[in-house]
Protein backbone atom coordinates (compact mmCIF):
# COMPACT_ATOMS: atom_id res chain seq x y z
CA UNK A 1 0.00 0.00 0.00
CA UNK A 2 1.28 3.40 -0.81
CA UNK A 3 2.20 5.78 2.05
CA UNK A 4 -0.34 7.91 3.33
CA UNK A 5 2.37 10.84 3.82
CA UNK A 6 5.50 11.78 3.41
CA UNK A 7 7.48 13.30 6.33
CA UNK A 8 11.18 14.84 5.27
CA UNK A 9 13.89 15.05 7.85
CA UNK A 10 16.41 17.71 6.51
CA UNK A 11 19.25 17.08 9.12
CA UNK A 12 21.15 14.22 10.18
CA UNK A 13 23.17 13.58 13.30
CA UNK A 14 20.71 11.79 16.06
CA UNK A 15 21.98 7.72 16.12
CA UNK A 16 18.69 6.67 14.61
CA UNK A 17 15.13 8.00 13.78
CA UNK A 18 13.32 4.79 15.72
CA UNK A 19 11.74 7.16 17.48
CA UNK A 20 10.26 9.05 14.92
CA UNK A 21 9.62 5.90 13.09
CA UNK A 22 7.19 4.53 15.88
CA UNK A 23 4.92 7.94 16.09
CA UNK A 24 4.55 8.05 12.79
CA UNK A 25 3.94 4.22 11.53
CA UNK A 26 0.84 4.60 12.96
CA UNK A 27 -0.50 6.53 10.28
CA UNK A 28 0.83 4.93 7.60
CA UNK A 29 3.39 7.69 6.73
CA UNK A 30 6.96 7.13 5.07
CA UNK A 31 9.82 8.69 6.96
CA UNK A 32 12.72 9.78 4.26
CA UNK A 33 15.93 11.17 6.15
CA UNK A 34 17.35 13.73 3.31
CA UNK A 35 20.41 15.26 4.94
CA UNK A 36 20.92 19.29 3.41
CA UNK A 37 23.79 20.16 5.74
CA UNK A 38 22.75 23.69 5.25
CA UNK A 39 22.41 23.42 1.76
CA UNK A 40 18.94 25.74 1.37
CA UNK A 41 18.83 24.71 -2.17
CA UNK A 42 18.92 20.99 -1.95
CA UNK A 43 16.30 21.74 1.08
CA UNK A 44 14.06 23.24 -1.26
CA UNK A 45 14.32 20.52 -3.88
CA UNK A 46 13.53 18.03 -0.75
CA UNK A 47 10.31 20.14 0.54
CA UNK A 48 8.83 19.89 -2.62
CA UNK A 49 6.93 17.07 -2.59
CA UNK A 50 6.97 16.71 1.24
CA UNK A 51 3.40 16.31 3.18
CA UNK A 52 5.44 17.41 6.41
CA UNK A 53 8.83 19.06 7.45
CA UNK A 54 11.16 18.15 9.96
CA UNK A 55 14.39 20.74 10.63
CA UNK A 56 17.24 20.91 13.11
CA UNK A 57 19.93 23.49 11.44
CA UNK A 58 19.50 23.93 7.32
CA UNK A 59 17.73 27.14 6.41
CA UNK A 60 14.34 26.82 5.12
CA UNK A 61 13.89 30.09 3.07
CA UNK A 62 10.76 31.66 1.85
CA UNK A 63 11.80 30.03 -1.50
CA UNK A 64 11.62 26.56 -0.51
CA UNK A 65 8.45 27.55 1.31
CA UNK A 66 6.77 28.67 -1.88
CA UNK A 67 7.87 25.25 -3.20
CA UNK A 68 6.35 22.77 -0.75
CA UNK A 69 2.82 21.15 -0.38
CA UNK A 70 3.84 20.71 3.36
CA UNK A 71 1.11 21.15 6.40
CA UNK A 72 3.53 21.22 8.60
CA UNK A 73 7.07 22.25 9.69
CA UNK A 74 8.44 20.92 12.65
CA UNK A 75 11.77 22.62 14.18
CA UNK A 76 13.81 20.06 16.57
CA UNK A 77 14.33 22.62 19.20
CA UNK A 78 13.24 25.32 20.47
CA UNK A 79 14.57 28.57 18.58
CA UNK A 80 13.34 28.84 14.78
CA UNK A 81 15.33 31.43 13.21
CA UNK A 82 16.43 28.91 10.25
CA UNK A 83 12.84 29.14 8.87
CA UNK A 84 10.60 32.06 7.64
CA UNK A 85 7.89 31.92 9.88
CA UNK A 86 6.25 34.82 8.00
CA UNK A 87 6.86 33.26 4.69
CA UNK A 88 5.11 29.93 5.94
CA UNK A 89 2.65 31.97 7.56
CA UNK A 90 1.34 33.40 4.25
CA UNK A 91 1.44 30.08 2.71
CA UNK A 92 -1.18 29.19 5.94
CA UNK A 93 1.78 26.79 7.15
CA UNK A 94 2.18 25.90 10.87
CA UNK A 95 5.70 26.42 12.41
CA UNK A 96 6.03 24.86 15.17
CA UNK A 97 9.24 23.94 18.02
CA UNK A 98 9.81 21.77 21.04
CA UNK A 99 9.81 24.56 23.58
CA UNK A 100 9.34 21.73 26.50
CA UNK A 101 12.38 19.59 26.01
CA UNK A 102 16.19 19.76 27.47
CA UNK A 103 14.94 21.97 30.37
CA UNK A 104 16.76 20.68 33.42
CA UNK A 105 19.46 20.16 31.13
CA UNK A 106 20.18 23.61 30.28
CA UNK A 107 19.58 24.73 33.60
CA UNK A 108 21.96 22.63 34.73
CA UNK A 109 24.48 23.56 32.01
CA UNK A 110 24.09 27.34 33.24
CA UNK A 111 24.45 26.35 36.55
CA UNK A 112 27.95 24.73 35.86
CA UNK A 113 28.85 27.39 33.93
CA UNK A 114 28.20 30.11 36.45
CA UNK A 115 29.83 28.45 39.08
CA UNK A 116 32.99 27.32 36.82
CA UNK A 117 33.24 31.15 36.11
CA UNK A 118 32.95 32.68 39.48
CA UNK A 119 35.33 29.64 41.07
CA UNK A 120 37.84 30.21 37.84
CA UNK A 121 37.52 26.34 37.49
CA UNK A 122 38.74 25.79 34.34
CA UNK A 123 41.95 28.34 35.07
CA UNK A 124 42.63 26.02 38.02
CA UNK A 125 42.51 23.36 35.83
CA UNK A 126 44.84 24.34 32.65
CA UNK A 127 47.24 25.83 35.72
CA UNK A 128 47.66 22.09 37.63
CA UNK A 129 48.02 20.30 33.83
CA UNK A 130 50.74 23.03 33.38
CA UNK A 131 52.66 21.71 36.50
CA UNK A 132 51.10 25.21 38.35
CA UNK A 133 50.03 25.25 41.78
CA UNK A 134 48.97 27.84 43.99
CA UNK A 135 45.77 30.20 43.20
CA UNK A 136 47.14 33.39 42.27
CA UNK A 137 45.77 36.20 44.67
CA UNK A 138 45.47 38.61 41.89
CA UNK A 139 42.42 36.01 40.47
CA UNK A 140 39.63 37.18 42.26
CA UNK A 141 37.07 34.82 43.53
CA UNK A 142 34.27 35.76 45.22
CA UNK A 143 31.70 34.45 47.53
CA UNK A 144 28.23 33.35 45.93
CA UNK A 145 26.17 33.50 49.64
CA UNK A 146 24.58 37.26 49.89
CA UNK A 147 25.09 38.22 46.21
CA UNK A 148 22.70 38.95 43.81
CA UNK A 149 21.76 37.12 40.92
CA UNK A 150 19.92 38.65 37.36
CA UNK A 151 17.86 36.64 35.27
CA UNK A 152 17.16 37.87 31.53
CA UNK A 153 14.44 35.88 30.37
CA UNK A 154 11.99 33.32 32.48
CA UNK A 155 10.38 30.92 30.46
CA UNK A 156 10.68 27.24 31.14
CA UNK A 157 14.56 27.28 31.55
CA UNK A 158 14.98 30.85 33.17
CA UNK A 159 12.48 29.25 36.35
CA UNK A 160 14.26 25.73 36.37
CA UNK A 161 17.61 28.03 36.62
CA UNK A 162 16.13 29.93 39.35
CA UNK A 163 14.58 27.04 41.00
CA UNK A 164 18.27 25.03 41.15
CA UNK A 165 20.74 28.64 42.03
CA UNK A 166 17.99 29.36 44.94
CA UNK A 167 20.12 26.91 46.79
CA UNK A 168 23.22 28.64 46.89
CA UNK A 169 22.09 31.58 49.10
CA UNK A 170 21.97 34.19 46.49
CA UNK A 171 20.70 37.35 48.53
CA UNK A 172 18.74 38.73 45.92
CA UNK A 173 17.21 37.55 42.50
CA UNK A 174 16.27 40.04 40.17
CA UNK A 175 14.02 39.14 36.73
CA UNK A 176 13.70 41.14 33.28
CA UNK A 177 11.70 39.95 31.15
CA UNK A 178 8.78 41.86 29.72
CA UNK A 179 6.26 39.41 29.54
CA UNK A 180 5.75 38.94 33.14
CA UNK A 181 2.92 40.72 34.60
CA UNK A 182 4.24 39.54 38.63
CA UNK A 183 7.66 38.65 40.13
CA UNK A 184 8.25 35.55 40.32
CA UNK A 185 8.36 33.97 43.72
CA UNK A 186 11.98 34.81 45.39
CA UNK A 187 12.49 37.57 43.04
CA UNK A 188 12.20 41.13 41.85
CA UNK A 189 10.99 42.57 38.21
CA UNK A 190 13.47 44.88 37.29
CA UNK A 191 14.60 46.97 34.71
CA UNK A 192 17.88 45.34 32.40
CA UNK A 193 19.71 48.54 33.21
CA UNK A 194 19.05 47.40 37.15
CA UNK A 195 20.52 44.17 36.57
CA UNK A 196 23.66 44.79 34.55
CA UNK A 197 24.24 47.72 37.87
CA UNK A 198 23.27 45.49 40.81
CA UNK A 199 24.02 41.92 39.93
CA UNK A 200 26.94 39.49 40.88
CA UNK A 201 25.90 36.71 38.44
CA UNK A 202 23.67 37.47 35.28
CA UNK A 203 22.81 34.60 33.30
CA UNK A 204 20.67 34.63 30.07
CA UNK A 205 17.04 33.01 29.10
CA UNK A 206 15.48 34.91 26.56
CA UNK A 207 14.74 34.23 22.69
CA UNK A 208 16.86 35.86 20.20
CA UNK A 209 14.45 38.34 18.44
CA UNK A 210 15.17 41.80 16.95
CA UNK A 211 14.38 43.27 20.04
CA UNK A 212 16.65 41.35 21.87
CA UNK A 213 19.51 41.06 19.43
CA UNK A 214 22.69 42.51 21.55
CA UNK A 215 20.79 43.12 24.57
CA UNK A 216 23.98 43.03 26.38
CA UNK A 217 26.10 45.20 24.43
CA UNK A 218 28.45 48.21 25.27
CA UNK A 219 25.98 50.23 27.34
CA UNK A 220 24.87 47.20 29.71
CA UNK A 221 28.44 46.28 29.80
CA UNK A 222 29.48 49.50 30.60
CA UNK A 223 27.00 49.40 33.62
CA UNK A 224 28.41 45.84 35.01
CA UNK A 225 30.06 45.50 38.27
CA UNK A 226 34.04 44.17 37.78
CA UNK A 227 33.46 41.48 40.35
CA UNK A 228 30.22 40.01 37.91
CA UNK A 229 30.03 36.98 35.93
CA UNK A 230 28.20 36.48 32.69
CA UNK A 231 26.41 33.12 31.34
CA UNK A 232 24.39 32.41 28.29
CA UNK A 233 23.15 29.33 27.43
CA UNK A 234 20.05 30.96 25.46
CA UNK A 235 20.65 32.78 21.81
CA UNK A 236 24.41 33.95 20.60
CA UNK A 237 22.53 37.05 19.32
CA UNK A 238 21.72 38.26 22.47
CA UNK A 239 25.57 39.29 23.26
CA UNK A 240 27.67 41.67 21.27
CA UNK A 241 30.83 39.76 21.31
CA UNK A 242 33.48 42.21 20.56
CA UNK A 243 31.87 44.37 23.11
CA UNK A 244 31.88 41.51 25.84
CA UNK A 245 35.20 40.29 24.52
CA UNK A 246 36.56 43.77 25.36
CA UNK A 247 35.10 43.76 28.90
CA UNK A 248 36.34 40.46 30.30
CA UNK A 249 39.95 41.59 28.78
CA UNK A 250 39.96 45.39 30.33
CA UNK A 251 38.49 43.27 33.52
CA UNK A 252 35.53 45.19 33.10
CA UNK A 253 33.80 41.78 33.82
CA UNK A 254 35.02 39.24 35.88
CA UNK A 255 34.36 36.34 33.75
CA UNK A 256 31.95 34.24 31.07
CA UNK A 257 30.28 31.26 31.04
CA UNK A 258 29.33 31.12 27.41
CA UNK A 259 27.55 27.56 25.24
CA UNK A 260 26.10 29.52 22.29
CA UNK A 261 27.76 32.51 19.86
CA UNK A 262 26.46 34.61 17.28
CA UNK A 263 28.65 32.23 14.58
CA UNK A 264 28.54 28.70 14.86
CA UNK A 265 30.84 27.29 15.36
CA UNK A 266 32.47 29.88 17.15
CA UNK A 267 35.10 31.50 14.29
CA UNK A 268 38.53 31.15 14.36
CA UNK A 269 39.68 34.58 14.99
CA UNK A 270 36.95 35.52 17.79
CA UNK A 271 39.03 37.11 20.78
CA UNK A 272 36.91 35.18 23.14
CA UNK A 273 39.23 32.02 22.29
CA UNK A 274 42.68 33.79 23.61
CA UNK A 275 41.07 35.10 26.98
CA UNK A 276 41.34 32.40 30.33
CA UNK A 277 38.52 34.22 31.91
CA UNK A 278 35.79 32.75 29.91
CA UNK A 279 34.60 29.40 29.78
CA UNK A 280 33.38 27.73 26.71
CA UNK A 281 31.33 25.12 25.45
CA UNK A 282 29.88 24.34 22.03
CA UNK A 283 26.04 24.38 22.09
CA UNK A 284 26.10 21.28 24.20
CA UNK A 285 23.51 22.60 27.29
CA UNK A 286 20.44 20.57 25.74
CA UNK A 287 21.96 17.32 25.64
CA UNK A 288 21.37 14.48 27.60
CA UNK A 289 20.36 11.08 26.02
CA UNK A 290 16.65 11.46 28.08
CA UNK A 291 16.62 15.03 26.82
CA UNK A 292 17.50 13.37 22.57
CA UNK A 293 14.77 10.80 23.18
CA UNK A 294 12.39 13.46 24.19
CA UNK A 295 13.25 15.62 21.48
CA UNK A 296 12.92 13.15 18.89
CA UNK A 297 9.16 11.89 20.29
CA UNK A 298 8.00 15.35 21.03
CA UNK A 299 8.41 16.57 17.33
CA UNK A 300 7.40 13.69 15.79
CA UNK A 301 4.44 13.97 17.74
CA UNK A 302 3.34 17.35 16.31
CA UNK A 303 3.86 16.38 13.28
CA UNK A 304 1.67 13.80 13.52
CA UNK A 305 -1.21 16.26 15.51
CA UNK A 306 -1.05 18.22 12.24
CA UNK A 307 -1.60 15.83 9.91
CA UNK A 308 -4.32 13.53 11.56
CA UNK A 309 -6.11 17.31 11.18
CA UNK A 310 -5.73 18.54 15.04
CA UNK A 311 -3.86 21.95 16.23
CA UNK A 312 -0.57 21.43 16.81
CA UNK A 313 0.49 21.83 20.22
CA UNK A 314 3.71 25.00 19.59
CA UNK A 315 2.87 26.87 16.81
CA UNK A 316 5.21 29.85 16.67
CA UNK A 317 3.71 31.33 13.36
CA UNK A 318 0.02 32.36 13.02
CA UNK A 319 -0.83 31.23 9.25
CA UNK A 320 -3.08 33.63 7.29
Amino acid sequence: MAPQHRVVILDDGYADYEAEAAVLATMGAELLLRPCRGDAAKAAAEMAEADAVMVRETQIDAAAIAGTKARVIVRYGVGYDNIDIAAAAARGIPVCNVPDYGIEEVSDHALALMLAAIRRIAEADRRVRAQGWGVPMDRKVHRIRGGTLGLVGYGRIGAAFHRKAAALGFARVLVHDPFLKSPPEGAELVSLDAIAREADAISLHAPATNATRHIIGRAFLAQVKPNAVLVNTARGALVDEDALAAALAEGRLLAAGLDVFESEPLRRDSRLRGLDNVVLTDHAAWYSEQAIADLQRKAAEEVARVLRGEAPLHQVNTPR
